[in-house]
């Protein structure tokens, strides 16, 4: 994963497509404050949209790539986390994603983008699209529906043109709903991602309102609960009221009814209390991420998924849109306690927070390990007198007669790896989960806790004291929100770095156990990775200021502007300058364009006779080796009015455009087709993001 982070990254504009596209710093944390916005959410996502049409550094590798985004996610400390996919000449980037934080005020505190080369492939294929779903067809025995193949380009170290196909069916042991790349050249499977996760190693709908009511479930793992059903008089279901798109029923079936609100009988043996305990476990894990974690819901936008229990298999998994829990090996008990239903949804926060549910025993590893912490997270939540909260997952069902599947604080006990090793991107996903469940109970507990959790050992014989889990699932939470598809353990260390400074500003407590915890599995330090020192971070830094800030002039004539820079901490630092925003015809002009801050120079802003009328801000940027900081300049041009059409609002340069945004310029009327900032209509090049409409 590329991130980018801190004063010294700023943003570079883009040739692609022939857009002159606005430029826009990325600030930091210790900037002065703007000034408070009354939607954060709105002014957050503008930034970062900016940001992302601009091609920030490191964000756009060729100019026949664009950004757009598919999601934003409030975090802890008033951070907004932006998820974006990356499109190639119009096809779909599959491994090009990428993540902007900016917080409410508009400043943008770093971007994260999936590792993979420049594209350079062509977009016409050689293998037709029957081809490709034959070749995707055969990955699997046992094959039930077959998507239309999607030509999209498979990012990566060696990016290549290919087929998407989606085969649904049954492996030799499990469902599986499995995404098949195939090469658009040559027809060879490029990589396999399969939405299934199960819970079990191979080693071994939205309905009408109807009336919220509390019904009462007899569980077989933590006694009598409430519930959160649905219905009235003598009508009820197990569908959840409060929490959209949660419910339970039988496998391949319906949602449970019944004429009472009253559920299961308490035996592991009954279908109906499997859905007792499926249903208390996921509406407290539901509430624990609202009360610990402020996540809105399993998918982070106030939904759900559905769970279904009586699943014929020693087994439990999720397929990528609901949760499936079957029984342990003797068939005593639903594999449904609240560690292995905390389990399963969390693969449903993995896959939708940024980066989805990427691919490979890596990040499927950490995917794992995901569900593993989210379960303990609920179990501490919920503090059942029942099923005490411990780090140990799925020993109260027992699944195949011979205790936990896998212990957070010693993996190894089973024969997991305690430790990072090169070796753990060759290891079976379960087993992966290991070395970052290990991580999580050191931050949470240390090496020696003193609430009665057991002692664990450190792969570098230190001696590691926990913050406790509520701040633990903070830390391991946020990190999260800046996972891309490209996601391993140096980037998870990395993110969790970050959120332990952003989340606790002004203590490193947090940040030194998150930090020791990783040196404590063997994941060492990554190149970029933030630090602390208790004190904001005091770099060299600099103000720029323009006067005047703002000119009439005609078209043909010019305005000058002093540009003054000024020390406001540190030492001076080599700044260049450059202008954005310009009218058509119009160019700018520095005297000179490279200064000290501290010094000043002088900016010539020159129309020409075709220069339309009207008004534009135009934006002066100081780039310097450590800090990036703008100021606006306001041309009028004439009359100041723009010639609009008809109450339709004139084109502005400064305006963030997405598809279907209709604008007026030059007496024409343009309907946008793509994301732009600063892309003229009717200059060269603009047919990729505007439409002409004509005359008005």
């Amino acid at each position: 994963m590329t991130s980018r982070r801190g004063l010294a990254t700023g943003i570079a504009s883009v040739a692609g497509l022939a857009l002159s596209l606005l430029a826009l710093p990325v600030t930091p944390a210790s900037a002065a404050p703007a000034q408070p916005s009354a939607d954060p959410q709105a002014t957050a996502i503008a930034a970062a949209d900016r940001v992302a049409a601009a091609g920030a550094v490191g964000l756009r590798k060729s100019s026949s790539e664009s950004l757009h985004r598919v999601s934003t996610t409030l975090g802890d400390a008033g951070l907004y986390y932006n998820s974006y996919e990356r499109t190639y000449d119009g096809l779909r980037v599959v491994g090009g994603d990428a993540v902007i934080v900016a917080d409410g005020t508009g400043r943008v505190r770093g971007t994260d983008s999936a590792e993979g080369a420049a594209i350079t492939v062509g977009t016409t294929p050689t293998v037709d699209a029957a081809r490709a779903a034959s070749v995707a067809r055969g990955q699997l025995p046992t094959v039930s529906k077959v998507s239309k193949p999607d030509l999209v380009v498979l990012g990566g170290a060696q990016p290549k043109l290919a087929y998407e196909v989606v085969v649904a069916g049954r492996t030799a042991k499990a469902p599986s709903n499995l995404h098949v790349f195939v090469d658009a050249a040559t027809g060879k499977v490029l990589d396999q991602r399969d939405d299934v996760k199960a819970e079990s190693p191979a080693k071994t709908g939205t309905t009408a309102a109807a009336p919220a009511v509390a019904g009462t479930g007899n569980s077989y793992y933590v006694g009598q609960v409430s519930i959160d059903t649905t219905g009235s008089g003598s009508s009820y279901s197990m569908r959840d009221p409060n929490r959209s798109g949660i419910s339970c029923g039988r496998e391949n079936g319906s949602v449970f009814t019944k004429s009472s609100n009253t559920w299961g009988n308490g035996s592991g043996t009954d279908l109906e209390t499997g859905c007792v305990d499926t249903l208390y476990s996921v509406q407290t894990e539901w509430n624990m991420l609202k009360d610990w974690l402020g996540r809105n819901g399993i998918d982070g936008n106030g939904r759900g998924f559905p769970a279904s229990v009586g699943l014929n298999d020693v087994n439990a998994y999720w397929d990528g849109s609901s949760t499936h829990f079957g029984h342990s090996q003797d068939n005593q008990r639903q594999a449904t306690s609240m560690d292995v239903v905390g389990h399963e949804f969390g693969h449903g926060i993995f896959q939708n927070t940024p980066g989805g549910a990427g691919s490979g025993n890596e990040n499927g590893g950490l995917n794992e390990s995901t569900g593993d912490i989210f379960g303990a997270l609920t179990e501490f939540y919920a503090n059942n007198a029942k099923d005490k909260p411990d780090f140990e997952v799925g020993e109260g069902v027992n699944l195949v007669g011979r205790g936990p599947i896998r212990y957070m604080y010693d993996p190894n006990r089973i024969g997991d790896p305690n430790c990072y090793s090169s070796s753990i991107p060759n290891t079976e996903v379960h087993a992966a989960a290991g070395p970052q469940n290990h991580w999580f109970y050191l931050l949470a507990e240390g090496t020696s806790p003193s609430d009665g959790q057991p002692t664990s050992p450190t792969c570098n014989n230190s001696s590691v004291t926990g913050i406790g889990i509520q701040k633990a699932g903070k830390i391991f939470y946020n990190g999260l929100l800046h996972k891309t598809s490209s996601w391993n353990h140096k980037a998870a260390r990395k993110a969790t770095l970050q959120a332990a400074v952003d989340l606790f500003p002004g203590s490193c407590v947090e940040y030194k156990a998150t930090k020791a915890a990783w040196d404590g599995v063997s994941v060492g330090a990554v190149s970029g990775e933030a630090t602390c020192n208790s004190e904001p971070p005091k770099d060299n830094d600099f103000s720029v200021e323009l006067s005047p800030t703002t000119a009439t002039v005609e078209p043909g004539a010019s305005a000058k502007s002093t540009v003054t820079t000024k020390i406001t901490n540190g030492n001076a630092q080599q700044v260049k300058l450059t202008a954005s925003g310009l009218p058509s015809g119009a160019t700018a002009t520095f005297s000179p364009d490279t200064i000290q801050s501290g010094a000043t120079a002088t900016v010539t802003i020159a129309t020409t006779a075709s220069t339309p009328k009207g008004t534009s801000k135009v934006t002066i940027t100081a780039t310097g080796a450590n800090a990036t900081h703008t100021s606006d300049f306001t041309l009028v041009v004439g009359s100041g009015t723009p010639p609009g059409c008809g109450g339709i609002a004139a084109w502005d340069s400064n305006t963030f455009y997405g598809p279907g945004d209709v604008v007026s310029h030059n007496n024409h009327k343009w309907t946008s087709t793509w994301y732009s900032v600063g892309a003229e209509p009717g200059a060269p090049g603009s047919w990729a993001v505007w439409t002409d409409n004509g005359a008005c």
